[in-house]
């Protein structure tokens, strides 16, 4: 067995950076040494409540120093990780309570309303962090006894983290990532694919939970020793404001974040200087990209991957040199390549520049869906993962994505799957029928827009504010339709399904792509 264990990178970094600042957190700031210290307190107290390795832990909480403490606190107690998604409802959070079979939700005092509806749900127990005094607090269990001496040994395969991603069949799947899997993404984002180095000062505004702010920001960060800088919510004069304070010079953020951050800089004489600048999680326009550069001067590297690829699978390099438009190159160890989109069996590899479905192969490649066996063997064949998004690759090897094979919505960096959002507004009375599509966006890139055919049964259908608010009170905050649109028929294909192209098509507005 090889060993290895994702807490190995705070705890390589406490003992080779003890008095480094590693996160900073409003007026607190924690040392590397304080804490590793802090997440074996944790590992024990999760050890007094009987959290055993290998055991599912859950962790709900905001971008807050308690964050990285339990979620280095429970893989060092050999424990397998779920990070819930905060804008979930207590019905959502509670299925990925119940299909993970977590042991143990710990839930940040702040998340507690949503949290405990959700474990209350799914039978699960709950422990509380945070400096609300909320029993059981996890706090309390850990100050009971010694912290754990160190993290304790998991093969290199063992599951570490499972995300859940729903794919497009709308019911969300654990797609499980291995110590493997994290280490090596963390270390070669900082030191193949960026130019990173201890002495930087990331900002840590990308949710946690979420895999590009768990191993680019969080992981990676640590992996080399620097600085993070929490920012709980999101917004573009808070994160100016904050990066200025703090010296932030690395910015990780999604193409919303980017535009946010122009917003906030008009009429400001002085704005943070950005050394480094990381683009993921949706296509950057180039025009933002153009803009971006013009006002922070700095340099924008956009990149590319998928919670099944722990998440970079490519991006922009210094080392090849930067591209507007495509996902630059593969990273370092892992293979990207062009494959036919009509073979469901095999992968059968396109020559340079033709359109297909974007494969990945390498050390990034997740372990499988948690008790999926079948979507498994559908998403990764021959060895190769696939995507579902279409791209090409030039002659230069840069890779340009041209569209989805899949319907996946990305709003502000968020996955949003059409058909969870269908399956929830047929459940109202007056809707008939109903797709839903992406429609451009100039601020979170996509809109979620609901095309509904009311139900020829109900009197007088809402109003579209009426079904947007409804929306509101059965699905997260990140799903719900901000566009509502009403009409007689949805356009169907020959095959009978129907022709979301040609809904986006007669629907976004004129010059979109």
């Amino acid at each position: 067995m090889t060993a290895l264990s994702v807490a190995t990178i705070l705890a390589e970094s406490a003992r080779r950076h003890p008095d480094t600042v590693a996160v900073v957190d409003g007026d607190i700031r924690v040392t590397y040494a304080e804490l590793w210290l802090e997440a074996r307190c944790h590992a024990a107290g999760l050890r007094e409540l009987g959290v055993r390795p290998g055991d599912w832990v859950a962790l709900l909480a905001p971008n807050v120093v308690d964050f990285p403490r339990v979620y280095y606190g429970a893989l060092a107690a050999g424990a397998v990780l779920v990070p819930v998604h905060l804008l979930l409802t207590p019905d959502e959070a509670a299925h990925v309570l119940r299909d993970s079979g977590a042991t143990l939700l710990v839930c940040h005092t702040s998340q507690l309303a949503m949290g405990a509806r959700a474990a209350a749900l799914a039978g699960v127990p709950v422990v509380t962090v945070g400096s609300a005094a909320e029993a059981p607090r996890l706090e309390d269990a850990g100050g009971s006894t010694a912290p754990l001496p160190s993290y304790l040994t998991r093969a290199a395969e063992d599951p570490a983290v499972i995300l859940y991603t729903s794919g497009t069949t709308g019911t969300p799947k654990g797609a499980v990532l291995t110590h493997l899997n994290l280490v090596l993404n963390a270390t070669v984002n900082v030191f193949d694919a960026n130019d990173a180095r201890s002495t930087d000062v990331v900002l840590g505004g990308l949710p946690l939970f979420h895999s590009f702010g768990q191993t680019v920001a969080m992981n990676g960060t640590f992996r080399i020793g620097a600085t993070l800088v929490l920012l709980s919510r999101f917004t573009g004069p808070a994160a100016i404001d904050l990066m200025l304070r703090e010296g932030v010079n690395v910015f990780h953020g999604v193409p919303t974040m980017y535009v946010a951050l122009l917003d906030a800089s008009r009429g400001r004489d002085t704005l943070p200087a950005l050394r480094l600048c990381v683009s993921g999680g949706a296509s950057l326009p180039v025009a933002v990209l153009d803009r971006f550069h013009t006002t922070f001067r700095t340099t924008v590297f956009e990149g590319y991957g998928l919670s099944e690829t722990s998440p970079t699978a490519t991006t922009n390099q210094p080392h090849f040199g930067t591209r507007p438009g495509t996902i630059g190159h593969p990273v370092w160890g892992v293979e990207v390549e062009i494959a036919r989109t009509d073979l469901d069996d095999r992968i059968e590899l396109l020559p340079t520049g033709e359109l297909g479905e974007i494969v990945i192969r390498g050390h990034n490649v997740f372990a499988g869906y948690l008790g999926r066996p079948q979507d498994t063997a559908d998403a990764v064949v021959d060895g190769w993962f696939r995507s579902g998004d279409l791209g090409r690759k030039d002659a230069d090897g840069f890779i340009t994505i041209v569209d989805r094979k899949k319907d996946i919505i990305i709003r502000g960096g968020f996955n949003v799957y059409p058909r969870e959002v269908e399956e929830a507004l047929v459940r109202h009375p007056a809707v008939g029928q109903v797709a839903v599509i992406g429609l451009p966006d100039a601020r979170h890139g996509e809109e979620v827009c609901a095309v509904v055919v009311p139900d020829p049964a109900a009197s007088t259908p809402p109003s579209e504010q009426e079904l947007i608010d409804w929306s509101r009170t059965h699905l997260g905050r990140h799903k719900y339709p901000r566009q509502i649109r009403y009409v007689d028929a949805l356009p169907l294909g020959p095959s009978l399904k129907v022709l979301k192209r040609e809904l986006r098509r007669s629907l976004s507005p004129p010059g979109a792509d």
